[in-house]
């Protein structure tokens, strides 16, 4: 029905088989065990790589020329357990990482500032949870460095940095679960990586030690996105 609604020409199948995800240009790694009020995604870990892993070998064997987005908690450590057990090559598997994060700071510097989203660029790096880690000298506002602007020096970062960090948490205590905004976060990666776009997009990703001798793991990197998959610029 909405599909029509929209005028949307496109054909939904459903299967419970992964070996029907062969040929497919992109997994999408849901699966797992959603995050209660009042827990870490940490707490997730155990239970949802037990959860990922049988998937992601399945995907890697029977669709070894496919994507895996992955978006379950704790999104870095479960795309290094999709990485493991696909055995794909690292620019194959990426996930959700900080790119909702980013996309969070950079409305409120929006609200902030009284400008359109559009004018706003920023990135969060590092871990999708409490050590997340804003680049404020890689932000700007209408081409112009943030903190070139008087205004920047009243700027609440504390508290932007909280609300981004119990954004997910507050959405979950209130109505149980966080759907539009991971939505549409996801819809921009896949159209990203079908529609070769080239975009750099903060997102977990493979790197050995390119960052300050931190390597052999998957964490939010700005990275091009294409449509062979993700190539962190670090």
């Amino acid at each position: 029905d909405s599909f029509a609604a929209r005028g949307t020409d496109v054909s939904v199948r459903w299967t419970t088989d992964l070996k029907d995800a062969a040929g497919s240009d992109i997994v999408v790694i849901l699966s797992g065990v959603p995050r209660k009020a009042g827990q870490d995604r940490l707490d997730l870990a155990l239970e949802n790589a037990r959860i990922v892993a049988p998937i992601a070998e399945t995907i890697g064997r029977v669709a070894p020329d496919t994507k895996i987005f992955v978006v379950t908690n704790p999104v870095d450590v479960m795309t290094s357990v999709a990485l493991r057990y696909s055995r794909l090559k690292p620019n194959q598997v990426f996930g959700l990482g900080t790119h909702l994060d980013s996309m969070r700071l950079k409305s409120l510097i929006a609200q902030y500032f009284h400008v359109h989203v559009s004018e706003v660029h920023t990135r969060i790096i590092g871990e999708h949870g409490d050590s997340l880690v804003p680049l404020w000298s890689a932000t700007s506002i209408g081409g112009i460095k943030i903190s070139n602007l008087p205004e920047f020096a009243h700027l609440p970062v504390n508290d932007f940095i909280k609300s981004v960090k119990c954004s997910g948490h507050e959405i979950i205590k209130n109505k149980g679960s966080t759907v539009y905004g991971p939505g549409e976060a996801i819809a921009t990666l896949v159209r990203t990586v079908l529609s070769d776009e080239n975009r750099i997009l903060t997102v977990s990703a493979y790197i050995h030690k390119q960052v300050h001798s931190i390597g052999d793991v998957c964490i939010g990197v700005p990275a091009r996105v294409n449509r062979d998959g993700v190539f962190p610029i670090t």
